[in-house]
C-alpha cells in the first residue's frame, strides 16, 4: 500500500516546483543533500531531518511553521513574533522586577528602559 505524502512532503515539493527548480538543481544548492533524498522527502517515503528542514526554510525564505502546515502564510524571516506575554503588562512587569537586583545602582534605569520598550512595542 502506498502512503499518502504528509503536509511536510507536499509543502517541500510545492516550494521547489513553485520556482520551477528540479530536484537535482535544488540538491546542488543545498549542503549535503542528494537528489534521491529530496525525492524521498517530497514523496513522503522518508521524513527529512531537522537540518534539511532548516535549509529548506532558509533557501525558500519561509517559516518552519509553514513547512509543518501550522500556517498557510509562508511569512519567512520577516515573521513578526508577538509573544502573548507582551499583551499582558502586569505579567511582563513582574518578570522584569524579578530580573534585577534591587541593590544595583543601574537597576531603576534598566528596569525603566525595558518597561518603556515594552510599552512602545504594544502600541
Amino acid at each position: 500500500m502506498k502512503e499518502k505524502p504528509t503536509i511536510v512532503a507536499k509543502r517541500m515539493k510545492e516550494l521547489r516546483e513553485g520556482i520551477k527548480l528540479s530536484q537535482a538543481k535544488l540538491a546542488a544548492c543545498l549542503d549535503n543533500i542528494e537528489q534521491t533524498a529530496i525525492f524521498r522527502y517530497e514523496s513522503g517515503q522518508s521524513f527529512p531531518p531537522y537540518g534539511v528542514l532548516m535549509q529548506y526554510a532558509d533557501y525558500f525564505d519561509v517559516s518552519l511553521d509553514y513547512i509543518f502546515g501550522r500556517t498557510d502564510n509562508p511569512q519567512g524571516k520577516l515573521y513578526n513574533f508577538q509573544p502573548k506575554v507582551w499583551k499582558n503588562q502586569t505579567q511582563m512587569q513582574e518578570l522584569i522586577e524579578m530580573c534585577f537586583d534591587p541593590n544595583s545602582p543601574a537597576n531603576a534605569q534598566l528596569k525603566e528602559t525595558l518597561l518603556r520598550i515594552m510599552r512602545e512595542q504594544n502600541k
